[in-house]
């Protein structure tokens, strides 16, 4: 594959991309030691046969890797009124689950309290995405809470953002 001649300008594309709304999510796990989890912005359904879903955590992930080494994980989809716990979850080096309720999946995963959804799920496969890894999880077993609205994050803030429209040269 050849490479583009123009080098894209990585704010202008986290700029431009920011555009695009999504939900959050975190993907947790248990250890010997106990639960762990990240916050994950990059999610996505991939499959209906096989049943797959994929996220991308950053390569610098302290926690991806012990995730990994679990085998299987839970992606906790979120609600608009948990923006804190995805605040607490994107820390590093701080107890992350502190205060934080929840249950164990059928799995064995932690399922987070009051989320919009929950997909359990084992590791299915792994690729290289630049300064990301793509993952990609077989789901073993789901469910969703239809009162709840998930949490989005748009233009680099919660919630859906109001503003100006891009200039013409990003047009």
């Amino acid at each position: 594959m050849s490479e583009p001649h123009e080098i894209v300008d990585p704010r202008v594309m986290r700029d431009v991309l920011g555009h695009f709304a999504s939900g959050i999510t975190v993907v947790t796990a248990v250890e010997e030691s106990g639960p762990i989890g990240f916050t994950c912005q990059s999610f996505s359904s991939l499959s209906l046969d096989p049943p797959l879903v994929a996220f991308a955590p950053a390569r610098t992930s302290r926690t991806w890797p012990r995730l990994r080494a679990a085998g299987r994980f839970c992606v906790n989809v979120l609600a608009d009124d948990q923006d804190a716990l995805s605040t607490q979850f994107a820390r590093s080096g701080t107890d992350k689950f502190a205060g934080v309720g929840w249950t164990p999946s059928a799995h064995g995963s932690p399922v987070l309290d009051g989320v919009v959804a929950w997909i359990d799920c084992a590791l299915y496969a792994e690729h290289e995405g630049g300064d990301h890894t793509i993952v990609v999880g077989r789901v073993l077993d789901l469910g969703a809470t239809a009162e709840r609205t998930p949490l989005v994050f748009h233009r680099g803030a919660y919630g859906l953002q109001q503003k100006d429209p891009l200039p013409p040269t990003t047009r």
